[in-house]
């Protein structure tokens, strides 16, 4: 799951414990949270920024519901197609685990053959949720010095 360090980032996670992970217009990225379920790790992954990459782990604690921000016409994610009948957007609810000791960046998943089948390294994939490989993620929690260690 990626974001703006500048909009929302791992530490603003870490402080709130908690967040919905609202803003998603992204079809295929929707549907990915749609995928998730309570208990599963997720990266988190600074964008937009010097440099890019994994700086973070978040656990799903709440599964899809509706993004209320499709129906604010304050926010920046409002979608005037979007009814209360039939809502377009959904969100996960994500809590903080760890802030990354070392951050594993976009070139060093780009360089590191193990990480190859990553989309967020594919161009024209770079969707701000996407799956990652069970394999992968354990690579890349050892990449990033995590404590965390998967079963």
């Amino acid at each position: 799951m990626k974001s703006e360090p500048d909009v929302y980032s791992i530490d603003d996670l870490e402080r709130q414990g908690k967040s919905p992970w609202e803003g998603v217009r992204n079809y295929q990225a929707r549907n990915h949270m749609r995928d998730m379920r309570v208990g599963d790790l997720t990266f988190f992954y600074h964008s937009s920024c010097t440099p890019p990459g994994v700086v973070g782990i978040s656990r799903v604690s709440r599964e899809a519901f509706v993004d209320e921000t499709q129906f604010d016409p304050k926010s920046e994610y409002v979608d005037p197609k979007s009814t209360r009948d039939k809502p377009r957007w959904e969100c996960v609810e994500v809590e903080f685990v760890e802030k990354l000791p070392q951050i594993v960046t976009l070139d060093t998943l780009k360089a590191d053959p193990a990480c190859a089948d990553m989309l967020v390294i594919k161009r024209g994939m770079r969707l701000s949720v996407q799956p990652v490989d069970k394999g992968v993620f354990a690579h890349v929690l050892k990449l990033g010095r995590a404590k965390l260690k998967l079963r």
